[in-house]
Formats: C-alpha cells, structure tokens, sequence
C-alpha cells in the first residue's frame, strides 16, 4: 500500500513538480517578459511560496467563505436590511468604491493569470494563479453584494462604463493601467507590494469595519472576507521583492525606484478613500489621519522598511510630504468632490455639525483654521435655499496622478501646489514633487495619459455641455448633485415614515 505523502512533499507534487524544461524551444522564448526590465533571476527554485495551498484545498477554503457570504447576503436582502443602514447618505461610499475599486479588482485578476503564464520559476507561476482566482472572486462578491442597493438606490446601475470615463475614476483607473503597461516584475512590485499594503490595509479594513457601524453587514462580509486573500497578496508581495533582492544585488537599485514610484501612485489613490473616511460615512469609526498613522506610519514605515534595510532598501521617495499632508488630504478631496458634486455619479453634502466637530477633534491644528469657515459658509448658502460652490469650468489635472489640482505646498496649506516639466516643447503640470519626479522618469509613457478634462475639450466625451459628458458617462437622473433633497433622500425619509407607521400600528 503506497504511503501518504508529507504535506510538503504532496504539495510539491501538486504544484512545482507540473513544471517542465522546455527542450526543443529556447525557454527564452517560452518566457520572453521576464528579461527586458533588466532584472535577473539566477535560480528559479528559491522563491519560497508563502501560503502551501494546493489547488484542491484552496478551492475548498473560498468555497467555505463564500456559503457564510452568501447566507448573510440573503438574509440581508430577505429583511429589507437596507433601510437599517445609518443613512442613505452612506451608501454615496459604496457608490464609490463599486465605481473605482472592483474594476480594479477585474484588472488584477487578468493580469495576475498572464503572469501565470509568463513568469519563468513555478513558485511564482501558481502564486499568481491562485491570485488571480482571488482576485476573480472579490469582483463577483462585490458586485453581487451591491446589486441588492441598485434595486432601491440610485447611482450603482453604470458603474463598469462609468469606470472608464468619468473624470475621479481615471484616478485609480490609470493607476492600473500604468501598472499593466509595465513588465512583470515592476507589476508585482506595483500590485503585489504597494497597492496591496498601502492601499488595501487603509480602505479594506478601517472602511469595512466602518461598513459595519453603519450597518451595512453584507459589505462588512465580503470586505474581511477579502481581507484573508489580501493578507495572502500582501505577503505574495513582500516574497517577490525578497526574492529579486536576494538574486542579484544588480536588481536593488531598479526596486528602490519602483518602490519610490508605486508609493507615490498608490499614495494619490488613496486620496479618494481618505474622503470616504472622513466625509462620506455618516458614523465615523477611524479618521484617515488615525488609519495613515497606523497602516502606513507605524506598520510599513516603523516595521516592514526596517527589515528591507537588510537588503538595501529605503523607505520611498517623498514619503515625508505625504505624511505632512496626513492632516489635510481628506478635507481638500473631499471639498473638490462637494463643489464638483453636479459632475459626480453619487451625491455630496455639507458635514452635520456632529461631523464637524468629530472632524475638529480629530484634525486639531488643521479643520477649524481651514476648512470649518468654507463649510460654515456652504451651509449658510443652502439654509437659504442654495448650492454653493458649483464650479462650472473644468479643473486642471495633474499628467500623472490624474487628480485635479487641489493639493497645497507643503508647509504651507493656503497655496495650490503645481509643478511643471517641458518634454519636446510641450508643458506638463503635476500635483506634487512626487508626480513630476515620476513623469520626468518615463516622459515617454505618461505624456500619453488619457486626462478626461484634455478628453472633454476635444469633443471626445459625448458633447460641449455638462449634460451631454453626464450622458456618455452613464450618469442618470438622481445619480448626482445634492444630497438633502434628492431621490435617495426623498425616499429615504418615506420609507422610514411608514416603517414607522407600521411598527406604531403593529404595537397598538
């Protein structure tokens, strides 16, 4: 009777031992990405697989988590759970992330199943399948979770073509994309490493466990459902750039500026989740400056980056600007979003004065001096029955990070910041030190960014006028403008009247 195999044996089998040598074809052609970046791999057989999962046990483990998802879904939906939510306004948030974070998602997965293909070693070849079906499975959850709110709430119907034309989400779209215009390596460093640590740790778990206080158990579900596969990704990462360190000390310098690049991508993404922490959940659990500090400060900066030192590494270029910026980046986002808040597919509105206070408690050197008078003065303006602060015109963009230019120069948050580098007599503005540091690295790649506002003005977007670009973007009536007032709010406020009613009957 043949014997069981040790797990580490069987799991050998199971995965790197399906490799072969190519014989009758130069491996350099069977693998020809993994060379041009100027890495180099000596020896394939030391990538260490930070999860042993085989194929069979990880299929069983998803299909665990997803039974417990999908029961907490139907019951959700069974018992109208919408109209248990904090507030209608919470949703705007989801709205968001639906919009900008699960086509992101949809993009990972696709890339990660090519590099299953293409990277030469089998360790990282079956790390990035199983990655790939994760990444697979976190778009299904997602959209499955939020099709329940489309049923009943504007602004969840378009979200695939709203991804790729409205003007705030060609800020993480083309995060992506620049992503997978680059080589394996540079991908897994930017995905692997620096969207997944950074990114991922400041929205999954501060923003799912705030899911939760407002009510929204579904999306609590699937967020630290994710999470678990995030923990695997995060350390899929941090092995990649272990591994490549450890090849050839040739390969340290071209990771160091890909670290310094993708912190500061990822970085001006997370721009959009510091205005759903602190501005967009109506019950607060974790300010962005609280979750920076911790996710970012204390874990990256305080603990991974010391242990890289070993190797080499740095902590990231201008990593000091963006932690000056942890008091303000919320506030200038968000106050963007309000007055460009007719162009937007979900809705926006001036802070409750609870809000206002939580805000000047958790920002004491920064919200008060300000930002406090500009929302004073915006309330002011709609208590007399008006909307302040609509800008008509369309803002300037920055050529990398694609986020309007609102951010101010450090030291100093009074004054716009703007930077500008001149590429074969063409000008091209940036937002910060960091963006203008990597556009002058690759001129050639982002001199060819799809900047929605050059895009509008072209005559590429549907129309002259607002309400054409509203049109093509997929925006409908109701998805947009004020919240107090608008068909969330309106049916918001009915349906808790006569839930009210029925409750005040039934107790009767």
């Amino acid at each position: 009777m043949a014997k069981k195999l040790p797990l580490k044996q069987r799991y050998a089998a199971l995965t790197r031992d399906v490799h072969w040598e190519p014989t009758y074809v130069d491996s350099a052609k069977v693998f020809p990405h993994t060379s041009f970046e100027g890495i180099k791999v000596h020896d394939w057989s030391k990538w260490e697989d930070p999860f042993r999962l085989t194929v069979d046990a990880y299929h069983k483990y998803q299909a665990e988590k997803d039974k417990r998802l999908y029961a907490v879904l139907d019951g959700f939906a069974q018992s109208q759970g919408h109209l248990t939510l904090s507030d209608a306004r919470y949703l705007n948030a989801m709205k968001l992330f639906l919009q900008g974070v699960t086509p992101l998602e949809y993009q990972a997965h696709r890339h990660f199943a090519y590099l299953s293909r293409h990277l030469d070693g089998p360790g990282p070849r079956f790390a990035a399948l199983c990655q790939s079906i994760d990444e697979l499975r976190h778009t299904q959850t997602e959209i499955h979770t939020l099709s329940n709110y489309n049923k009943y709430y504007p602004g969840f119907h378009n979200w695939h073509e709203m991804h790729d034309r409205v003007w705030y989400l060609s800020v993480p779209k083309s995060f992506f994309d620049d992503a997978l215009a680059a080589g394996p390596f540079e991908f897994l460093i930017a995905i692997g490493f620096s969207f997944e640590y950074l990114l991922s740790n400041l929205l999954f778990v501060p923003f799912m466990s705030a899911a939760s206080f407002n009510g929204d158990m579904p999306s609590m579900t699937f967020g630290f459902s994710a999470q678990s596969d995030e923990s695997r990704h995060m350390t899929l990462g941090l092995e990649s750039i272990k591994f490549l360190l450890e090849q050839d000390e040739g390969n340290v310098p071209i990771i160091q500026e890909w670290i310094d690049k993708w912190f500061w991508r990822s970085y001006r993404v997370t721009a959009l989740v510091a205005a759903m922490l602190d501005y967009m959940l109506p019950r607060k659990v974790m300010s962005w400056k609280e979750s920076f500090e911790l996710y970012f400060e204390q874990q990256m900066l305080g603990g991974l980056f010391p242990d890289l030192a070993y190797y080499g590494i740095k902590p990231p270029r201008h990593v000091d600007q963006a932690i000056q910026e942890k008091d303000l980046l919320s506030h200038q986002v968000y106050w963007t979003l309000y007055q460009f808040g007719h162009a937007a597919a979900f809705t926006t509105t001036t802070p409750e004065p609870s809000e206002m206070e939580w805000l000047a408690q958790q920002y004491p050197d920064t919200f008060d001096k300000y930002y406090r008078p500009l929302w004073d003065r915006a309330q002011r303006i709609a208590d007399a029955g008006g909307r302040s602060f609509v800008v008509g015109a369309l803002p300037q963009l920055c050529q990398v990070c694609q986020v309007p230019m609102l951010f101010t120069e450090p030291g100093d948050p009074t004054r716009i910041a703007q930077r500008s580098s001149i590429f074969e007599g063409e000008r091209y503005d940036f937002c910060s030190d960091g963006c203008q540091w990597i556009f002058d690295r690759e001129p050639q790649k982002y001199r060819q960014a799809w900047l929605p506002v050059h895009q509008i003005y072209q005559g590429n977007c549907g129309g002259p006028s607002v309400p054409d670009v509203l049109a093509w973007y997929g925006v409908q009536a109701g998805d947009t403008g004020e919240y107090r007032g608008s068909v969330e709010h309106r049916n918001w406020q009915t349906w808790h009247a006569q839930l009210t009613e029925q409750v005040t009957s039934v107790g009767s």
